[in-house]
């Protein structure tokens, strides 16, 4: 063999190599880029919070029509418990395949890291953001027998009487709203804790306190029927559902606005295809009419972003809900 020939061969030698470590290469990117055979099996949506809310009801509605897009039951399981660290805890400590995944919102995800000094999960490391659902309003409601009809009023009468306002828990944004008002205004309402929004909400319309900040959705249906009343939401804007009830801006506390997200995340290690999948096909959801009318009906207003985005989000929202939480001086431990 010349030294012409043995070059020639070395070269090709080099060539088939470079094929096949390329072929690895884009055959693992490929592999990355295309979601696994998702879902193979029935899917949880674990909701931290008691049935009747507003993380519920956003669960039900985008779970029910994910089952009939993927072919498999979707699961709605009710885990509430220590300011929604129960139900979280659970979806932290699953298997990373996604085929498990936690309805959040701002209140369990970025404010209970101040609120508890030990958490046994880290709130960012061990999800995987996946998809935003909504931004909902929470509302201040007062139980019927309230002689007010607006927040100045309330603050008014906050200051002779005594007034209690109801919240799912020490920390939670029903208890941070309820004091931001209180700063804001100067009234004095008393905090009353509850294991979640919904025996509040039972406290509310019997007479036992006279106010709430809760979520839109949780009281929408009381507010129409008269049983308690709306006096303002803490979006930037009206809730189209509810077009006259004013912003707490608009009623003479400018600033004031809280305009909470609600969202799924996984558990960590669920593959970064799948929880695109998952997205894209919230995103499909999202298109169906009868979905958005469903969200409008609660004062649900859809949001969408990228995974990406949303981690964004969740990572901003723990710092600017800490400076809150120090402020209050509010703590679940």
């Amino acid at each position: 063999m010349n030294q012409f020939q043995s070059a020639h061969r070395v070269d090709v030698a080099k060539w088939i190599f470079g094929l096949f470590v390329t072929a690895n290469f884009l055959g693992a990117a490929f592999a990355q880029s295309v979601a696994p055979n998702f879902p193979s099996k029935p899917v949880r949506i674990i909701v931290p919070q008691t049935p009747g809310g507003a993380s519920d009801a956003l669960a039900r509605i985008v779970g029910q029509k994910l089952s009939e897009r993927w072919g498999q039951p979707v699961v709605i399981e009710n885990r509430p418990g220590a300011g929604g660290n129960i139900g979280m805890d659970a979806v932290a400590k699953a298997p990373g395949d996604g085929h498990t995944l936690l309805m959040s919102y701002v209140g369990s995800h970025a404010i209970n890291p101040s609120i508890y000094s030990k958490l046994p999960f880290d709130p960012e490391a061990d999800f995987v953001a996946v998809a935003t659902l909504a931004n909902v309003p929470f509302v201040a409601a007062v139980t019927a027998s309230v002689p007010v009809s607006n927040m100045k009023a309330l603050a008014a009468y906050a200051g002779q009487k005594p007034v209690a306002f109801g919240s799912a828990g020490n920390g939670s944004v029903n208890h941070l709203l309820g004091e931001m008002f209180n700063t804001a205004s100067g009234a004095k309402m008393q905090h009353v804790p509850y294991k979640g929004a919904a025996p509040a909400l039972t406290d509310l319309i019997s007479g036992q306190i006279q106010v709430v900040f809760t979520s839109l959705p949780s009281v929408a249906q009381h507010i129409r029927a008269g049983t308690v009343k709306g006096l303002s939401v803490t979006g930037s804007k009206r809730s189209a559902a509810f077009k006259d009830i004013p912003t707490i801006a608009e009623s003479g506390f400018p600033g004031f606005v809280i305009n909470p997200w609600f969202g799924l995340f996984a558990s960590k290690g669920t593959p970064a295809s799948v929880a695109r999948q998952i997205n894209a096909d919230i995103k499909k959801v999202m298109e169906d009419k009868e979905v958005l009318d469903r969200f409008a009906a609660v004062g649900a207003e859809p949001f969408e972003t990228t995974p990406q985005e949303f981690q964004a989000i969740l990572n901003a929202d723990i710092k600017t809900w800490a400076a809150v939480v120090k402020s209050s001086g509010a703590t679940a431990d």
